[in-house]
């Protein structure tokens, strides 16, 4: 009986063929067949003792898009007390990918060739160049958290041969969601001057949050998008950029970015200017403990929370289901794994007094 998932459901078919095939990569190695996942270890091991034994002891790589970046520090904490939760003795690696395709792209082609990994979890920089790598030199397992590895930057599901499963939310979703709040916010403002902040212009997954943003607010003729720049993740670099959007539109009405680095940044540079960052629709995106605060305290309106420590602990779960032939998730749905909507103003999180964040941004 093998057991296919999507969207949380099983499905089961008897394919006595395809259960042949599973017998035969269990004895000579590993395959991936659509969204059917069979114990799939490379590196270090397969299968315990090989009697069945369910493996306990795994040496994974965490390819971070950047080692430096407190999300992806977020991520691997959570791989780390995911796995203790689990009963699991991980001896997990972070490997900084820099912000550079290329280099996280290297990283990932030489973690399978010369690593001796049981499996390797990725948040990627750039999905669709990262494709370029699979299938893999060895069959090990892949998770992706945050944005799908494959061309398609949109869609959850595997889209190569050795991913099995990624623990994350279609960007563009995402972003037409905070693009509405901002619409809500604008109906009977006219105009209405929304700046936007994005991380890197150069980033699939950015690209995708700035079209979504573009094509939301674009429908709307009270809405004039007064400048889009760059915030690099960062709070000073988008202090900078919102200082200078600012110099000729201290009318601004709202600012939406895709990041609380950045909104921190945006609310400095709101303050410099002169301006009660309460007065102005301001959003950010990730849920970091500042965040939480900011929105608590009336200082930001709303703030897209993000779960990075409960995306990697849901990741090292599906990484290790693989490895040990269990049922795996091929998506799993990262909004749903916080204790509160994502989606959230103060009177949300006056609901929720005990949520703090899972991360320091």
């Amino acid at each position: 009986m093998v057991h296919i998932i999507r969207d949380g459901k099983f499905r089961r078919s008897n394919l006595e063929a395809v259960v042949e095939s599973i017998r035969l990569a269990a004895a000579g190695g590993c395959m991936a067949l659509g969204l059917v996942v069979s114990g799939c270890a490379g590196g270090s091991g397969s299968e315990g003792s090989g009697d069945g034994a369910e493996k306990k002891s795994l040496k994974v790589a965490v390819l971070a898009a950047s080692a430096q970046n407190g999300y992806n520090q977020a991520v691997f904490q959570g791989v780390k007390e995911g796995a203790e939760r689990l009963g699991l003795t991980v001896d997990a690696q972070i490997l900084d990918g820099q912000f550079d395709a290329n280099t996280q792209l290297s990283q990932l082609q030489n973690a399978t060739t010369t690593g001796g990994y049981d499996g390797i979890i990725v948040v990627p920089q750039d999905g669709p160049v990262l494709g370029a790598a699979f299938p893999l030199a060895q069959s090990i397992p892949v998770v992706s958290v945050l944005n799908p590895i494959g061309s398609d930057i949109e869609m959850m599901e595997p889209q190569v041969e050795g991913v099995v499963s990624t623990v994350a939310v279609a960007p563009s979703v995402a972003a037409k969601k905070q693009a509405e709040q901002v619409v809500e916010y604008c109906k009977d403002k006219s105009p209405c001057k929304v700046g936007v902040v994005v991380g890197l212009l150069n980033s699939p997954l950015d690209v995708a949050r700035s079209n979504a943003y573009k094509d939301v607010l674009s429908k709307h003729s009270n809405i004039q998008i007064v400048g889009t720049v760059e915030g690099s993740y960062d709070r000073d670099k988008s202090l900078s950029a919102v200082s200078n959007m600012l110099q000729g539109n201290k009318d601004i009405n709202a600012i939406l970015s895709n990041a609380d680095q950045q909104t921190l940044g945006a609310q400095i540079a709101l303050e410099n200017a002169g301006i009660s960052p309460s007065s102005v629709f301001l959003t950010g995106g990730g849920g970091t403990k500042e965040a939480v605060k900011a929105v608590r305290d009336g200082l930001w309106t709303s703030d897209y929370l993000n779960f990075p420590v409960s995306m990697g602990a849901a990741a090292i779960e599906q990484l290790s289901n693989a490895i040990n032939g269990k049922d795996v998730k091929a998506v799993v749905d990262a909004d749903t794994l916080g204790p509160i909507d994502p989606y959230a103003y103060k009177e949300d999180l006056d609901k929720a007094p005990d949520f703090t964040g899972e991360w320091n941004g």
